[in-house]
Protein backbone atom coordinates (compact mmCIF):
# COMPACT_ATOMS: atom_id res chain seq x y z
CA UNK A 1 0.00 0.00 0.00
CA UNK A 2 1.32 3.44 -1.16
CA UNK A 3 2.16 5.82 2.03
CA UNK A 4 1.34 9.74 2.53
CA UNK A 5 3.45 11.99 3.08
CA UNK A 6 3.69 15.40 5.35
CA UNK A 7 6.15 18.56 5.30
CA UNK A 8 6.50 21.11 7.42
CA UNK A 9 8.25 23.84 5.98
CA UNK A 10 10.08 26.33 7.63
CA UNK A 11 13.10 29.00 6.65
CA UNK A 12 15.80 26.80 7.76
CA UNK A 13 14.68 23.62 8.06
CA UNK A 14 12.04 21.14 6.67
CA UNK A 15 10.48 18.80 9.08
CA UNK A 16 9.06 15.50 7.24
CA UNK A 17 6.99 12.76 8.07
CA UNK A 18 5.06 9.44 6.76
CA UNK A 19 2.24 7.78 7.43
CA UNK A 20 1.71 3.79 7.75
CA UNK A 21 0.52 2.00 4.52
CA UNK A 22 -2.92 2.01 5.91
CA UNK A 23 -3.08 5.85 6.21
CA UNK A 24 -3.98 6.04 9.55
CA UNK A 25 -1.57 7.18 12.12
CA UNK A 26 1.27 9.42 11.11
CA UNK A 27 4.91 9.50 12.24
CA UNK A 28 7.96 11.63 12.18
CA UNK A 29 11.01 10.96 9.31
CA UNK A 30 13.38 13.23 8.85
CA UNK A 31 13.93 16.93 8.72
CA UNK A 32 16.06 18.81 5.70
CA UNK A 33 18.14 21.66 5.71
CA UNK A 34 16.78 24.15 3.67
CA UNK A 35 18.93 24.77 0.34
CA UNK A 36 16.93 26.02 -2.02
CA UNK A 37 13.39 25.53 -3.34
CA UNK A 38 14.53 23.57 -6.28
CA UNK A 39 16.86 21.50 -4.47
CA UNK A 40 14.29 21.05 -1.46
CA UNK A 41 11.53 19.95 -3.93
CA UNK A 42 13.89 17.04 -5.74
CA UNK A 43 15.12 15.96 -1.96
CA UNK A 44 11.51 15.78 -1.03
CA UNK A 45 10.49 13.82 -3.82
CA UNK A 46 13.57 11.21 -4.11
CA UNK A 47 12.57 10.36 -0.05
CA UNK A 48 8.79 9.92 -0.99
CA UNK A 49 9.51 7.97 -4.06
CA UNK A 50 11.86 5.64 -1.66
CA UNK A 51 9.06 5.32 0.76
CA UNK A 52 6.75 4.24 -2.11
CA UNK A 53 4.19 7.77 -1.41
CA UNK A 54 1.29 8.21 -3.30
CA UNK A 55 0.61 12.05 -1.60
CA UNK A 56 1.97 14.80 -0.14
CA UNK A 57 0.43 17.29 2.45
CA UNK A 58 2.32 20.84 2.57
CA UNK A 59 1.58 22.88 5.63
CA UNK A 60 0.84 26.30 5.02
CA UNK A 61 0.44 28.82 8.31
CA UNK A 62 -2.70 30.93 6.75
CA UNK A 63 -3.31 33.46 9.44
CA UNK A 64 -6.09 33.93 12.03
CA UNK A 65 -8.32 34.96 9.27
CA UNK A 66 -7.09 32.66 6.52
CA UNK A 67 -4.94 35.20 5.24
CA UNK A 68 -1.92 34.31 3.15
CA UNK A 69 0.93 35.97 4.97
CA UNK A 70 4.45 35.49 4.42
CA UNK A 71 4.97 32.48 5.88
CA UNK A 72 2.37 31.05 3.87
CA UNK A 73 3.77 32.16 0.50
CA UNK A 74 7.22 30.41 1.20
CA UNK A 75 5.05 27.33 1.99
CA UNK A 76 3.03 27.90 -1.31
CA UNK A 77 6.03 28.21 -3.39
CA UNK A 78 7.64 24.82 -2.51
CA UNK A 79 4.20 23.21 -3.14
CA UNK A 80 3.90 24.94 -6.62
CA UNK A 81 7.62 23.63 -6.96
CA UNK A 82 6.73 20.35 -6.19
CA UNK A 83 3.91 20.15 -8.38
CA UNK A 84 5.67 21.45 -11.17
CA UNK A 85 8.40 18.60 -10.41
CA UNK A 86 6.05 15.29 -9.67
CA UNK A 87 2.30 13.83 -11.12
CA UNK A 88 1.92 12.97 -7.03
CA UNK A 89 -1.05 15.33 -5.67
CA UNK A 90 0.59 18.21 -3.76
CA UNK A 91 -1.92 19.15 -1.27
CA UNK A 92 -1.84 22.12 0.82
CA UNK A 93 -3.18 21.94 4.55
CA UNK A 94 -3.75 24.59 7.26
CA UNK A 95 -0.46 23.94 9.79
CA UNK A 96 -1.59 26.64 12.48
CA UNK A 97 -0.29 25.42 16.08
CA UNK A 98 1.38 22.22 14.93
CA UNK A 99 5.31 23.39 16.07
CA UNK A 100 3.83 24.38 19.10
CA UNK A 101 1.56 21.10 19.65
CA UNK A 102 4.95 19.42 18.44
CA UNK A 103 7.07 21.03 20.95
CA UNK A 104 4.41 20.88 23.72
CA UNK A 105 5.94 18.87 26.97
CA UNK A 106 9.24 18.66 25.18
CA UNK A 107 12.71 20.71 25.09
CA UNK A 108 13.09 21.73 21.31
CA UNK A 109 15.98 19.83 19.51
CA UNK A 110 16.98 18.79 16.20
CA UNK A 111 13.80 16.57 15.08
CA UNK A 112 10.99 19.24 16.15
CA UNK A 113 10.05 19.99 12.81
CA UNK A 114 9.57 16.48 11.60
CA UNK A 115 7.07 16.29 14.59
CA UNK A 116 5.52 19.30 13.47
CA UNK A 117 5.23 17.73 9.49
CA UNK A 118 3.64 14.03 11.97
CA UNK A 119 0.66 16.86 13.53
CA UNK A 120 0.46 18.20 10.07
CA UNK A 121 -0.12 14.76 8.34
CA UNK A 122 -2.12 13.53 11.47
CA UNK A 123 -4.16 15.97 11.40
CA UNK A 124 -4.87 15.33 7.42
CA UNK A 125 -5.48 11.70 7.59
CA UNK A 126 -7.96 11.99 10.60
CA UNK A 127 -9.90 14.47 8.40
CA UNK A 128 -10.20 12.03 5.99
CA UNK A 129 -12.04 9.45 8.13
CA UNK A 130 -15.09 12.41 8.59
Amino acid sequence: MKRSMGIDPGDARIGLALSDPLGVIASPLTVLKHVSREVDAAEILRIAEDHDVDKIIVGVAYGADGEIGPQARKSLRLLDQLARMSSLPIIPWDESGTTQAAQRGMERDAEIDARAAAYILQEYLDAQDC
